[in-house]
Order: C-alpha cells, then sequence, then structure tokens
C-alpha cells in the first residue's frame, strides 16, 4: 500500500478563527469596535492593542471559534492524507491544555497521535503545510505550502506559498 501524503495543519488562524476572538473580546472590553478594513497588512501583535492580554486570558483557545467549513473538509482530508495538527503552544500558559480540549470537542476524528503542540514549527517535516504566518512557511521543507488568507497577510506577495481564502479552496485543490 503506498503511503499516504502528509499534511501538517496550524490551528490559530486556520482551524480556529482567532481573528474573531481578537474583534469580540475587544469590543467586549473597550466598547470599540475595530474596523476590519484597518486590520488589512497590520501585523496582528499592532492590529489589537490587547493582543497580549487577550491570549493570556483563560478560556482564550478555549473559546474560540471554528472556521467556516474546516470540519467537514478536515474530515475528508483525514481520509485522504497523513494528518497532523501542528500549533504553537508553549508561548502561553493556558494554550496547551486549551487547544488539546477544542480539538476534542470539535475535531473528534483526530486523534491524539495526530496532534503536535509544540514551541517552533522548525522541525515539522511533512509533504505539505498550510498556515498563515510566513516564519513558518518559509522554513518548511516539504513539497507543498498554502498561505491561508488573513488580514496580516492579504496583501503580501505570497512568494512561493500557493494562497487559499478559506477551507473551500482547500478542498478544491486537495480533494479534487
Amino acid at each position: 500500500m503506498a503511503k499516504l501524503a502528509s499534511i501538517a495543519v496550524d490551528m490559530d488562524g486556520v482551524l480556529a478563527d482567532v481573528y474573531a476572538q481578537f474583534l469580540e473580546m475587544h469590543l467586549k472590553e473597550t466598547g470599540e469596535r475595530i474596523p476590519e478594513k484597518s486590520l488589512l497588512g497590520v501585523p496582528e501583535h499592532i492590529a489589537f492593542p490587547l493582543i497580549e492580554k487577550h491570549v493570556r486570558s483563560k478560556g482564550f483557545f478555549r473559546t474560540v471559534k471554528v472556521m467556516p467549513s474546516a470540519i467537514p473538509v478536515l474530515e475528508e482530508l483525514n481520509r485522504a492524507y497523513e494528518v497532523y495538527i501542528v500549533s504553537a503552544a508553549m508561548e502561553y500558559p493556558n494554550s496547551l491544555l486549551e487547544k488539546y480540549e477544542w480539538l476534542q470537542e470539535h475535531f473528534p476524528f483526530i486523534s491524539w497521535k495526530q496532534i503536535i503542540l509544540c514551541g517552533s514549527k522548525y522541525p515539522i517535516h511533512t509533504d505539505i503545510m498550510i498556515d498563515d504566518h510566513f516564519k513558518n512557511l518559509n522554513v518548511f521543507q516539504g513539497n507543498r505550502s498554502f498561505l491561508y488568507t488573513q488580514p496580516h497577510n492579504e496583501l503580501a506577495d505570497t512568494g512561493k506559498h500557493q494562497r487559499v481564502r478559506n477551507w473551500q479552496d482547500l478542498a478544491d485543490l486537495l480533494l479534487a
């Protein structure tokens, strides 16, 4: 039997809608609505002035919404590929357990053996990587890399990476 191609899938900004979470938390805390147009091309730590406080809040990673269509598309990808969820989870104290619990709730078809919660993604050697940050994609040594569009990267040249705007784009490219 031929070995399935492997895929590393990022969580924050790819599976998990952290932008919606940041916007909602900022509004709740300050009463100010951050205009979505103001986020284009702006690094997250500048776009969201309370980002450090929010990502260190208990429940931030546990309560984030799932990206539209991520569940059914990832379930299909999981049948066709060797899928690994790869997420940086060492920097913020609550993120490790909260990310694991979030995955268990929303993606029960992903086993614990398919979850890599790490500090750096540099050692990840899959065939394909899906991420929203160039810092992870640019050091990736696999065959194909997909830049998942988020406001912080929307205006950037994708370089050697292929841009995808949503999970349907990924389904069209990887399940066709």
